[in-house]
C-alpha cells in the first residue's frame, strides 16, 4: 500500500488529513508499525532534511511534528501492548541551572518522529537525575541541552557522574545549545554534537549505526 498521502500530509502539517490517512490504512487491516515506518517516520525523515537544508523553518516543523505524533495517538490502539519498536531510548534535558525548554523540546519532537522513544526530563536536571533515569530506562543515548554558558559546565558534571556510576560505555552522549561548540563536545568527551534538531537526529541515528 502506498502510503503517499499521508506522507505528504505531515510534510504538510495538515493533521485532519493525516489523522484520516492513518486511521484510513490502520482499517484496511494495514500493519500499524509499517504505517508508522513507512508514512509516518518516513515524512519526518523528509522534514528532516527539509530543516537542515534551510528549505522549511522551526515553525514547518513544529507543525508536522504536531501532526506526527497526533497520528501515533491514532495508531496507539491498533498496536499490541508494547509491540511499537522503536529505534533506540533517548533521555534528553536542560542541564542543572537552566531553565530554557524551546531548543530541548524541538529536539524531543524530532527524535519521536524519528522512532526513538524520549524521556524528557525537563530543565533544571541534576547530573545525579541523569545518571538514575539512564539507570532505570537502560537508555541508549543521552540528550544535554544548555542555553546559558554558565550552566554548561554542567554538561561535564554530568558526563564525570556517568563515569562514576559506571554508566558511561553503555550511553552515547550527544550535547547541544546556543554556546555549545563542537569543541567543547570534544574537550568534556561527549561522543557528538547537535547543532539543531535534524542534526540531532542525524548524530543520535550515527551513533546507533542507524542508516534511516
Amino acid at each position: 500500500m502506498s502510503y503517499q498521502t499521508l506522507l505528504d500530509a505531515v510534510i504538510k502539517g495538515d493533521i485532519k488529513t493525516a489523522k484520516e490517512e492513518t486511521l484510513k490504512a490502520a482499517d484496511a487491516g494495514q500493519n500499524a508499525q509499517d504505517i508508522l515506518d513507512q508514512g509516518l517516520i518516513e515524512a519526518m525523515n523528509v522534514v528532516g532534511d527539509k530543516f537542515t537544508k534551510g528549505a522549511i523553518f522551526v515553525p514547518q516543523m513544529l507543525r508536522s511534528a504536531k501532526t506526527m505524533q497526533e497520528c501515533i495517538e491514532v495508531l496507539k490502539p491498533h498496536f499490541q501492548e508494547n509491540a511499537m519498536t522503536t529505534k533506540g531510548k533517548i533521555v534528553i534535558g536542560t542541564v542543572k541551572g537552566d531553565l530554557h525548554d524551546i531548543g530541548k523540546n524541538l529536539v524531543g519532537m524530532m527524535l519521536e518522529g524519528a522512532g526513538f522513544s524520549i524521556i524528557d526530563l525537563g530543565v533544571d536536571v541534576a547530573p545525579e537525575v541523569f545518571v538514575d533515569k539512564i539507570k532505570e530506562a537502560n537508555a541508549d543515548v543521552v540528550g544535554m541541552s544548555a542555553l546559558l554558558s554558565t550552566t554548561m559546565p554542567s554538561m561535564s558534571l554530568t558526563i564525570k557522574a556517568l563515569a562514576d556510576s559506571g554508566l558511561r560505555d553503555t550511553v552515547k552522549v550527544i550535547i547541544g545549545g546556543a554556546p555549545v561548540t563542537r569543541k567543547y563536545a570534544e574537550d568534556i568527551g561527549a561522543d557528538a554534537y547537535a547543532s539543531d534538531a535534524g542534526s540531532a537526529v542525524l548524530e543520535a541515528k550515527k551513533l546507533l549505526n542507524i542508516l534511516r
